[in-house]
């Protein structure tokens, strides 16, 4: 059990309480991660000119060669920025929610322990995204791409994929995150 502390510490913290911020924070960060990756998917299409799939196939090649990556950007270059391959688009953004959702419950249990309420969710969802960002980019990436060998693409992909998209994408996942969790708190009071 974990005490609170402040003014708002009568109450203490169950094991059964912090159960249910993971599950609520997993359940956000999922969603959260979705909405990062539409994001990250219309900035390929866009103004990026890599491909609209491409973010999925990166993800992708944390585990599989990175060729469908690579045919997505060689057509989007060739002005087909549509390039489909279900089974690497499918792995990727099952890999892009899964993390999400381990983000996602780490912070419903943070913001659960420190009893943080209303608007200040969504402030603490915002600094969430940076602190994923940065543990993402130079922590996460570098040993996800030792783990499972994958190389340049996936060690550098803060790098490919530029880092003020790189930045807005975690904010964007922070900032869906910290809404979320805000509504789900003030609908069980």
């Amino acid at each position: 059990m974990i005490t609170a502390r402040g003014p708002r510490a009568a109450a203490k913290v169950t094991a059964r309480d912090l159960g249910r911020a993971a599950g609520w924070g997993a359940g956000a960060g999922l969603v959260a991660s979705v909405v990062m990756a539409m994001y990250a998917m219309f900035a390929a299409a866009t103004y990026q000119r890599t491909g609209f799939f491409t973010p999925m196939y990166h993800i992708a090649s944390t585990v599989v060669a990175p060729d469908a990556m690579m045919t997505s950007m060689l057509q989007a270059t060739a002005g087909h920025p549509f390039t489909f391959a279900p089974g690497p688009a499918l792995l990727g953004e099952l890999l892009h929610m899964t993390v999400g959702a381990i983000y996602g419950a780490v912070f419903g249990v943070l913001i659960r322990v420190a009893r943080v309420s209303g608007l200040t969710v969504l402030i603490a969802g915002l600094v969430w995204g940076v602190i994923v960002f940065v543990v993402s980019s130079w922590v996460g990436l570098p040993i996800a791409a030792a783990v499972f060998d994958a190389g340049y693409p996936i060690r550098n992909m803060v790098a490919l994929v530029g880092y003020p998209t790189f930045v807005i994408e975690h904010l964007i996942f922070g900032a869906t995150l910290g809404v979320l969790l805000m509504h789900a708190r003030l609908a069980r009071r």
